[in-house]
């Protein structure tokens, strides 16, 4: 039974199932057993009942959902139903459900594909104080640096590597190990980035300077250090 509440132990992580492209149903199990709480926004149910796992929470308009009476096959504590007409996205309101229930790790699954301005609202939501963790569409998994973080990551060699800039200022101050173009010394102002980079072996390390990073690797991709 997954744990709703904080522990000293352990740093509680939800798994937020959008809709759009998301990766494949044993990929999306595997997220779902690793994680404390899972909730679905909107069709995103329908990703999760094709993939056979069972949400805690499935919240949304649910103006995508393929079938609506879907929602009476669930105990009504289990769904949070919002008019249409509303200031946040279905995804916005599932994180704000996690954050509420103590999640400090955010995993997010879906939102490849489809319509562009939710592809851009996702890519905004990393821009936040609080941005989630991960990132798994059907063919990427992507992952959040704050600013002056190391992390390492597991792939396979040759694999491609972006690395995306988050905040206003310049981005300075980025090292890395294992990519075929290293970051040392690179000044990228405001929109500019280092898009289809490669991995030289099966570990890599980078190290964001001064401001975030939104890291992209083919999906399975694995953060060693967290």
């Amino acid at each position: 039974m997954r744990r709703f509440y904080k522990t000293m132990e352990k740093t509680i992580k939800a798994l937020i199932i959008t809709g759009g492209e998301s990766p494949p149903a044993e990929f999306l199990k595997h997220l779902a057993v690793s994680s404390d709480i899972v909730i679905a926004a909107d069709s995103g149910y329908d990703t999760a009942l094709a993939a056979d796992i069972d949400p805690d929470l499935v919240v949304g308009d649910f103006d995508s959902l393929s079938d609506r009476e879907l929602l009476y096959t669930i105990p009504a504590g289990k769904v949070l139903s919002y008019p249409r007409d509303k200031d946040d996205t279905d995804t916005e309101i599932a994180i704000d459900f996690a954050r509420k229930r103590g999640a400090a790790y955010l995993v997010l699954a879906g939102g490849g594909g489809g319509r562009l301005d939710h592809l851009v609202g996702i890519l905004r939501l990393f821009e936040r104080t609080q941005p989630p963790r991960e990132w798994h569409t059907r063919r990427e998994s992507s992952f959040s640096l704050a600013a002056g973080e190391t992390a390492s990551f597991s792939t396979s060699p040759g694999s491609l590597v972006s690395v995306f800039p988050l905040g206003d200022g310049p981005c300075q101050g980025m090292e890395s190990q294992g990519l075929q173009w290293q970051l040392k010394g690179l000044v990228w102002e405001r929109g500019y980035y280092g898009i289809s980079n490669k991995s030289l072996g099966s570990i890599m390390k980078i190290s964001a300077g001064s401001t975030p990073l939104l890291v992209m690797f083919p999906l399975g991709c694995k953060l060693l250090t967290q």
